[in-house]
């Protein structure tokens, strides 16, 4: 058994197998292209999710100030 297989493992295929034609399998100008605008609107909309997390935690952080603000100025007052 062993040498049959040998035997086959061997023996070169007629025809040789080449490989894909390049032509075909790479992408080419149109999807570097396509790729670059994927890329460019993936960096913009992390840059656009940034700016928002960045304003929201900047509003939360005014709103925290004002409300002490307002209980020290609530506190200091005298009661009637």
């Amino acid at each position: 058994m062993h040498p049959m297989l040998t035997a086959l493992a061997a023996a070169t295929p007629s025809p040789s197998p080449t490989g894909p034609n390049p032509t075909l399998v790479t992408p080419g100008a149109v999807g570097f292209t396509i790729m670059l605008f994927v890329a460019l609107i993936a960096v913009l909309l992390v840059w656009d999710m940034m700016r928002r997390i960045r304003r929201g935690r900047y509003r939360a952080q005014v709103r925290e100030e004002l409300d002490a603000e307002q209980a020290e100025s609530g506190d200091a007052e005298p009661r009637g």
